[in-house]
């Protein structure tokens, strides 16, 4: 019997995700990238986690880079989420961004930013796992939070 990956990650598309754009510094830039994959890990110490694809053409940066930084997306941010969701489109050209202590900057209007210094990374199939140690985090915005479910974007019914 062979594994049906392609039904496997339509199976995973039932789970409705929050969306986040990650942030980091690298080759003299700042880049970016947009996951579905962000989660708590722990309360002490405080550990938040997300996943890379190894396959990713910015996967050496963010694996290396000591610090990112963590924008949770609402509904206004879908085309800046497509757009960093794609190979070569890491450039943060044009995104309204704020500065942030650590030096990856932050999406201006997102509904939340996490701070973090790199704490771990583990191999895990054909991703990464990176753990960030939060230092700092803010609650900027109310509003709809971006989801993706079923392979598309949408929001929560209020």
């Amino acid at each position: 019997m062979t594994f049906d990956k392609k039904a496997f990650r339509h199976a995973l598309g039932a789970f409705p995700t929050g969306v986040a754009v990650i942030t980091a510094s690298g080759g003299g830039e700042h880049i970016g990238i947009t996951v579905n994959s962000f989660g708590s890990v722990s309360l002490e110490p405080p550990l938040v986690m997300w996943c890379i694809d190894k396959k990713s053409d910015r996967y050496h940066i963010f694996t290396k880079a000591p610090a990112f930084t963590i924008s949770i997306l609402g509904t206004k941010h879908e085309a800046v989420s497509s757009r960093l969701a794609k190979q070569g489109e890491h450039r943060l050209d044009g995104i309204e961004l704020m500065g942030t202590e650590l030096g990856p900057p932050a999406l201006a209007d997102s509904l939340s930013v996490f701070e973090c210094e790199r704490f771990a990374v583990h191999e895990a199939g054909d991703h990464a796992i990176l753990i960030g140690h939060v230092l700092r985090f803010h609650c900027h915005e109310a509003g709809p939070p971006l989801v993706f479910f079923g392979g598309r974007y949408g929001a929560l019914a209020g």
